[in-house]
């Protein structure tokens, strides 16, 4: 069942990726709209007036990024933010935290796509290093076994699987190079922190949930989970990847900033 949920989900990303526009800012939305969602369920915040809140100022905040208005975007989500913090009362610290998360990972994805010359690649790399890292660290987990990574937050990830995700994550970039799109040792680099960095946000993820005594963010996704389980090293790796570009190709040429070196 993972194996064919993969099988299907994963061209559809990839056919919208390339698509850009519209389109990927509609599912990048939505996708941002279901994790806010999710968080509030693993954290027990969830109420109708929080989930409706949170959901109109994330699809505003995609509407206007996607029409190129990222400052009324950004003022957009500073008010949200805002009002779901005061929406949420005794939780509101979890309810922000989850309303800041999503409204990251909306902005970072379609920021990195937006740039017209390397958006797409930039893109497929940082999906590519998270997936191949995902993949690595299981094989190698799975196979060699050994000391656990952080057994109280994780107990099935260990070292070993750390490491191979890391080095599958260094083929990637490898990969990339040999096809003249970027340059070699840059590359590894990024990969390299993209990769520890998609682990990271892994084991935040679960953290959050081990704090709240939940296994599943939802069962949104047969043999996955929810999107929370899906997307939590994506999330934390576009934003860094966003963040790289923007420190050097300025905020709409992300992606320019990420693959050319």
């Amino acid at each position: 069942m993972r194996v064919l949920a993969a099988l299907v989900l994963a061209p559809i990303t990839l056919a919208l990726a390339y698509a850009g526009g519209w389109l990927w800012a509609l599912l990048v939305t939505l996708i941002s709209i279901g994790l806010f969602t999710e968080w509030l369920m693993v954290v027990g915040a969830s109420s109708t007036a929080l989930t409706g809140a949170g959901t109109i100022v994330l699809a505003m905040m995609g509407l206007c990024v996607a029409a190129g208005a990222l400052k009324t975007a950004v003022i957009v989500g500073c008010i949200g933010g805002a009002i779901v913090t005061l929406i949420a009362r005794g939780k509101f610290i979890w309810a922000a935290t989850g309303f800041a998360y999503a409204a990251a990972a909306l902005l970072a994805s379609i920021l990195v796509r937006k740039d017209v010359v390397h958006g797409f690649a930039a893109l497929m790399f940082v999906l590519l290093v998270v997936w191949a890292t995902d993949i690595g660290g299981y094989f190698a987990g799975r196979g060699i076994g050994g000391p656990k990574l952080w057994p109280r937050v994780s107990p099935k990830k260990t070292w070993a699987g750390a490491f191979g995700g890391f080095v599958a994550s260094l083929a990637v970039a490898g990969g990339f190079a040999a096809f003249g799109i970027g340059k070699a040792v840059p590359l590894l680099f990024v990969s390299a922190v993209l990769s520890v960095v998609s682990q990271a946000g892994d084991l935040f993820e679960s953290a959050v949930k081990r704090r709240f005594g939940v296994k599943d963010s939802s069962h949104l996704i047969p043999g996955h989970g929810g999107l929370l389980d899906r997307l939590d090293g994506f999330v934390a790796a576009i934003l860094v990847a966003w963040i790289i570009g923007f420190l050097r190709h300025g905020v709409h040429s992300a992606g320019s900033g990420l693959m050319v070196w």
